[in-house]
């Protein structure tokens, strides 16, 4: 035998010493021609780290560490200084493209329902000196109509062009703009338009409701607009009628004043997960340090860069995306949720939706690369955190670096970003350059800053990017402080654990804490966190009241998996009567106990019993915001008999 072995060692060496030396021929060009050294170092080192060597912190990041980054072009302290900088550098460039709509058919399906399919041109595009132009007329029109500066105007629109080119102008001529969006629902849209009390509103015929009570309307599309129905004393106006007015001589010429940078530009209504929605202030420099720090985090944006335009510039991840790759000369084609992609909803088959017809390069959030165009380099995805194994699945199969950030309304949207050489996953990064990140003991919750491996606490974010609070609403502004040099502090109810080199991880949310009957405290978002590893959940919501003393929860399931577990248990049903079907909900039940299990979640969180949602929840259900959080107090209502039923052992 040994012999044999001799043999084998002496037939076999050449071609262990071939696949030796072909290892090392192909792998150190490619180690340093790719600079994959180089990214590993990078990954490595420490990106932030405590301003008072306290486990609590404050953390900064170590590339602006003694102080912290208000403004990314000097002397370019209001975001109209920083468009005019735009303008000048990058004048006849492509800025803002739409794509033009060739065809709309009606086209029924074999269920009976008629759905509206689109056929779509290329993208048409305004350069930045032309869109500079609009924005002058347009805000010379919106005065003329009795536009007052420091005097709110809403807007209550869809991602488009006209959304942008309205927030330029009001920018210029600083007209603090409100900004609305439809899934808050129709309550919450008349509430902040009372609220803010603005006399025009910029709206497009499709949001258009008769009930919405200010002076003038403004509709940004070219349709036909039918001026009746309305309460009296309501002008309606197209926004090419507005930019007429405004490019007369007597108005354009008329004189105005620029905003300063303490000045508020732009009032951001959003619907959190409980309660009315909350206005957040937001001051000129306020979004310049946000969008300092952001950009710092996105290598090579460029006027060689393309982004795409379709979540809702209604959010500050959006808003602050566009307005950044509008200062450094990126063009923005606009699009939607359902013209993405080539399968999207309303793209006809056959036709071309909008990545592959416009292949950016930058994009915020995640759908699938080769149906976006081919020319992706890098995406960041905002919201909820996104899971280990999901992260990982994507930056494997998009080829390209998928980020995850970490802010809030409240804070410009600024807090984290991971940096593309950093491949790890579960974590949203180091604080961006304009901020700096403290840790708060939350002793009930059971996290200190002496917790074990790593500090962990309620996170609060400092610095210029923190807004100025809540419009008219003194009374929530609880959360908001000022430190004794004079920094605004915001305390975001997140619960953070910092790793050695200074990133960031997401591990609780303080209000989603709820103390049993026997006395144990139970942390819902720490369970769903665990919970939506489970390959049979696509999304989860645990509940608990305090009377009782166990935990409950509503599963949205994959309905792949679930299907073909149903499948080999001999039920062959529709999706409804799967989810309803008692068996299917022990088999996520028990997948639940046995993910439970393995990760090690105390007794007392994990869910003794679980309900099935047949429907995704979406925020046009009113179920999740649009960041995709949960909204408790709505899903509570929506599944309140079955909480009864569940709790009352029927």
């Amino acid at each position: 035998m040994r012999f044999k072995e001799n043999i084998d060692s002496v037939v076999f060496w050449p071609v262990y010493l071939l696949m030796w030396l072909y290892t090392l021929i192909t792998f150190i060009p490619w180690y340093f021609l790719t600079g994959a050294g180089k990214k590993k170092t990078m990954a490595k080192r420490e990106k932030a780290r405590s301003t008072t060597g306290k486990a609590e912190g404050p953390y900064r990041s170590v590339e602006h560490f003694d102080d912290l980054a208000r403004e990314d072009f000097e002397g370019k302290d209001t975001l109209d200084k920083l468009f005019d900088h735009a303008v000048h550098r990058f004048g006849k460039a492509d800025c803002l493209g739409t794509r033009e709509v060739l065809k709309e058919e009606n086209e029924t399906q074999p269920s009976g329902k008629v759905f509206k399919k689109l056929i779509l041109g290329e993208y048409r595009w305004l350069s930045y000196e032309e869109v500079d132009q609009i924005i002058n007329h347009l805000g010379s029109g919106l005065a003329a109509l009795g536009q007052q500066p420091k005097r709110t105007i809403a807007i209550f629109c869809e991602t488009r062009a006209e959304w942008m080119i309205t927030a330029q102008a009001c920018f210029r001529r600083n007209f603090p703009l409100v900004t609305l969006y439809a899934t808050l629902g129709e309550e919450a849209v008349a509430y902040g338009l009372n609220e803010c009390g603005a006399s025009h509103l910029i709206t497009s015929t499709e949001l258009l409701e008769t009930k919405l009570k200010v002076g003038h309307i403004i509709c940004v599309d070219n349709k036909t607009l039918i001026k009746t129905g309305y309460p009296e004393g309501i002008q309606i106006h197209s926004m090419n009628a507005v930019q007429e007015l405004g490019a007369k001589p007597d108005n354009l010429c008329a004189p105005w004043k620029r905003p300063q940078p303490t000045d508020l530009a732009v009032v951001m209504y959003t619907s959190g997960s409980t309660g009315r929605p909350k206005g957040v202030m937001i001051v000129h420099s306020n979004l310049i340090a946000g969008m300092t720090g952001q950009c710092e985090r996105i290598p090579g944006l460029g006027s060689k860069d393309t982004y795409i335009g379709y979540l809702p510039l209604a959010h500050v991840l959006e808003m602050t995306a566009e307005i950044s790759c509008m200062t450094y000369g990126c063009r923005i084609g606009y699009s939607s949720p359902q013209t993405l992609s080539d399968q999207s909803t309303k793209i006809k088959k056959g036709s071309k939706g909008d990545c592959s017809v416009l292949r950016p390069t930058l994009m915020a959030a995640v759908p699938v690369k080769a149906l976006l165009g081919g020319n992706i380099r890098m995406m960041l995805s905002g919201g909820a955190p996104l899971s280990p194994a999901t992260q990982r699945f994507m930056n494997i199969c998009f080829c390209c670096p998928v980020g995850q950030g970490y802010g809030l309304t409240e804070t410009c949207g600024a807090g984290t970003i991971t940096e593309v050489a950093d491949y790890s996953t579960g974590r949203v990064g180091a604080p961006l350059i304009c901020c700096e990140i403290k840790l708060r003991d939350w002793v009930e919750g059971g996290y200190t800053s002496q917790d074990q491996p790593h500090p962990r606490g309620e996170i609060m974010i400092g610095g210029p990017s923190v807004t100025m609070g809540y419009y008219q609403s003194e009374h929530l502004n609880d959360d908001f402080w000022v430190d004794e040099q004079g920094q605004r502090w915001f305390c975001t109810g997140d619960v953070g654990e910092i790793h050695p080199d200074g990133c960031l991880q997401i591990v609780d949310r303080k209000k989603d804490l709820v103390k049993l009957q026997a006395g144990e405290y139970v942390s819902l978002g720490k369970v769903e966190s665990a919970l939506k590893n489970c390959t049979l959940i696509d999304n989860i919501c645990a509940y608990a009241n305090s009377d009782q003393n166990y935990v409950i929860s509503f599963v949205v399931p994959n309905q792949k998996q679930l299907t073909s577990l149903a499948s080999k248990n001999g039920i062959n049903v529709s999706w409804e009567e799967i989810c309803n079907h008692p068996a299917m909900e022990k088999e996520v039940l028990k997948a639940i106990k046995d993910l439970a299990s393995s990760i090690k979640l105390q007794r007392f969180e994990i869910p003794v019993k679980v309900h099935l949602s047949p429907e995704p929840w979406t925020p046009e259900t009113g179920l999740v915001t649009d960041a995709f959080k949960l909204k408790r107090k709505e899903l509570k209502n929506h599944f309140q008999t079955d909480i009864e039923r569940m709790y009352g052992g029927k």
